[in-house]
């Protein structure tokens, strides 16, 4: 029998998907999404997931990646914070066993937090497949996100990608719209939000703001303030990945 981390049941009504409906997601633990984005976040009333992963320098420095006291706190704060497995692997490079105990060691070091099972799951850099798919089904997980490929070119500095489409993409291929980094201006920005629309919906990856390890994915706090500042002015509804069950059914009603 398959898990299920899904909150709704299988016959639940949906809502309809209103126009500039935003998932606003950030990977990889980095302090600064705790000490500035979630903050600004909270004035502003917005949704977000907060992937983790042990991976990279998370055990190692703790000047630059959250503890996991601080992740407990976001979660507190009333923030979702998703599986991005242990660590931080091309899943492809992975088997289907390594790949299932990766996540199960997220999952476990949520459970010793009081943090909730992630529901939801980020593809570490982007790279996916159909074994990945498989398991995260096993593991019964709701949604997963990718990045922008196959439909638009992948630019590891940033840039613009495929608006979720629920009538074409699986829940655990969800693309991303906007990944943020040096190339991706705020005139991008502006277009991925505005593909929010007739049923389709924006989703916005982030890393650190700043993101001091990996300046390829940095976005500045001037940045984020101005694209933060627009969704609020401009009457935009942000939730994170797992408040897609309000509208769309998980993966698990794939099967």
């Amino acid at each position: 029998m398959k898990a299920d981390r899904c909150n709704t049941p299988e016959t639940a009504d949906r809502h309809p998907i209103p126009d500039r409906l935003i998932v606003l997601t950030f990977d990889d633990g980095v302090k600064s999404q705790f000490t500035f984005a979630a903050p600004l976040l909270k004035q502003y009333g917005f949704g977000a997931t907060f992937f983790i992963t042990e991976g990279l320098g998370f055990l190692k420095d703790k000047q630059r990646y959250m503890t996991w006291e601080e992740v407990w706190e976001l979660h507190l704060a009333g923030f979702e914070i998703g599986n991005h497995t242990r660590h931080h692997r091309n899943v492809n490079d992975q088997s289907q066993d390594e790949l299932a105990a990766d996540l199960d060691h997220i999952d476990q070091r949520c459970k010793e937090y009081g943090i909730p099972v992630p529901q939801i799951f980020c593809y570490p850099g982007y790279s996916n497949g159909p074994g990945a798919v498989e398991v995260l089904m096993e593991k019964g997980f709701c949604f997963a996100r990718r990045g922008v490929a196959p439909e638009f070119s992948y630019d590891s500095e940033g840039g613009r990608g495929p608006a979720y489409d629920p009538t074409h993409h699986h829940p655990l291929l969800i693309p991303t719209t906007g990944a943020s980094g040096p190339n991706w201006k705020f005139d991008d920005f502006v277009w991925g939000v505005e593909q929010a629309r007739d049923g389709k919906i924006t989703v916005l990856t982030f890393h650190g703001v700043p993101d001091l390890d990996h300046p390829w994915v940095d976005t500045s706090p001037q940045m984020f303030e101005a694209c933060m500042r627009y969704l609020n002015e401009n009457g935009y509804t942000v939730i994170p990945l797992g408040g897609l069950e309000k509208y769309i059914s998980p993966a698990r009603d794939r099967i």
